[in-house]
């Protein structure tokens, strides 16, 4: 698929031009200048015609080292392109870090395409005679703005004619009018679909600064997102993808969570795209930094994965001698230490696996990546009907259903009605007085007898009488 690079400083309004194509708001969009950190990828379609576009972190010329790192990745991303979009401000003269920036891109060869945003109208149309100083063709340059949907169809016409197309078809742009951008982008769909089977969405999340990043470049194998000592580098949740086995696995490097006294402005929103994405995913990724002791955040961003009902594996990252070192801990019984208090903080995770790794040597990290298939794996599994029953039936032998107000209580029969994460009914003849204790000895026999490691496991109590849906909005279910 050919691939289209958006290039350029911080708040050109890349975001915002990369949005207007997809047609989708995608990318978080700010005044503050180098929002964008990381590379954004999204298959777009002009008429019959398919790309994929990459928005890459705004270029800028500083010895900060998350820009440094942004730098490489965006002129790493503009030698892959096929096609470079270099996006400059219009309201400011050009200057000599973008005509560098500009002759640096024009010698890899590429088709390339000169792009003067913010000329909001007619009158500021004269600054764009500044502009040809960089020695572009006039069929290669043009003058837009993104915010009012001026002077974008000519821009997609361009961009269309270098795109591949099997057959000849009329060409039906749009009427450009002045549009907002918010009028213009149609909201984020409402993604709520079931884990398939080949198909792992991992939301990774944890507070500032405790490697989420690293974590993801660990287990791609290649640097992906940006990784800084600064905590809140990343603001956007970055999706990649990785084949692992015959697995297929789309991970989400979600932004740090701060306290909500901290959170202003564009991380405010993060947060909210955070929660969205958890929304989306199949498994969580919880990661806890081994070289400083638990907080009280841990404990309120773990929640967030008991909220959304999702598999999960917590990861103790920063596991390798130097963070041994600092704490003073032994590794002899260091991790059991940890191990009790977690499980004494995280009360409502006590199925999750904990797993210690070093994303900077990369200590442990296969066995994440094994750790997620088998947690997917027990997330989606469907347990044969028989065989439930057969554990529920000896459940009961074992400890007696309880008698309340002399009231007595009888299983006819348990079937499991969905999955991700496993949902088992059980119908009873008075379905109202099963106690919560009972429902949770009967999970804790279930995990006993089968592998749900990593998963949560609801139950329903429901009448004879009462219809039991394929679906988590039919039924008000307790969770346990």
């Amino acid at each position: 698929m050919i691939k289209i690079a958006l290039i350029g400083q911080p708040n050109v309004g890349k975001s915002s031009l990369f949005n207007r194509i997809a047609k989708k708001n995608i990318a978080i969009v700010s005044d503050q200048a180098g929002t964008t950190r990381d590379i954004r990828k999204r298959e777009i379609k002009i008429d019959d015609r398919e790309a994929l576009m990459l928005d890459t972190g705004g270029i800028d010329d500083t010895n900060d080292a998350i820009f440094t790192n942004v730098k490489r990745n965006a002129i790493k991303t503009a030698k892959e392109a096929d096609i470079i979009l270099f996006m400059v401000d219009g309201k400011k003269i050009p200057d000599d870090k973008d005509k560098e920036l500009f002759y640096e891109l024009q010698a890899l060869g590429k088709k390339l395409a000169l792009i003067i945003n913010k000329i909001d109208n007619d009158k500021e149309k004269e600054r764009v005679w500044d502009f040809y100083s960089f020695g572009i063709d006039e069929e290669d340059l043009f003058p837009i703005s993104v915010s009012h949907n001026r002077g974008t169809r000519r821009l997609f016409e361009w961009i269309y004619e270098l795109l591949p197309s099997n057959d000849e078809v009329e060409i039906n742009y749009e009427i450009e009018d002045d549009l907002s951008l918010e009028q213009f982008l149609t909201p984020m769909e409402d993604i709520n679909q079931k884990a398939q089977d080949n198909h792992i969405k991992v939301a990774i999340i944890g507070r500032p600064n405790v490697g989420k990043s690293s974590i993801l470049n660990a287990i791609i194998g290649e640097e992906r997102s940006v990784v800084s000592p600064i905590a809140g580098t990343t603001i956007d949740p970055v999706d990649e993808t990785f084949d692992y086995e015959d697995k297929h696995i789309t991970f989400v490097d979600t932004a740090g969570l701060r306290r909500r006294g901290k959170i202003e402005g564009i991380e405010r929103y993060a947060l909210m795209r955070t929660e969205d994405m958890l929304a989306q995913a199949n498994l969580a990724i919880v990661v806890l930094d081994a070289s400083v002791p638990l907080g009280d955040q841990d404990e309120k961003i773990s929640g967030l994965v008991d909220k959304f009902g999702l598999g999960t594996i917590i990861v103790l990252n920063k596991w390798d001698d130097e963070a041994r070192d600092k704490s003073g801990w032994q590794e002899k019984d260091s991790f059991e230490k940890l191990e009790d208090e977690i499980r004494f903080r995280f009360k409502f995770l006590y199925y999750a696996p904990i797993v210690a790794v070093s994303a900077k040597t990369g200590r442990g990290i296969e066995k994440l990546r094994q750790k997620i298939i088998q947690i997917h794996n027990n997330f989606i599994q469907r347990i044969p009907t028989s065989k439930l029953n057969n554990i529920i039936e000896l459940a009961v032998r074992r400890h007696s259903l309880p008698s309340p107000n002399g009231n007595m209580l009888k299983i006819y029969y348990a079937t499991q009605f969905n999955t991700s994460p496993p949902t088992i009914a059980l119908i009873m003849n008075k379905p109202k007085f099963l106690h919560f204790s009972y429902k949770r000895y009967l999970i804790n026999f279930l995990r006993d007898n089968i592998d749900f490691e990593g998963t949560p496991i609801r139950i329903v109590a429901r009448g004879k009488n009462q219809i039991i849906e394929d679906e988590e909005i039919s039924i008000k279910y307790q969770e346990i």
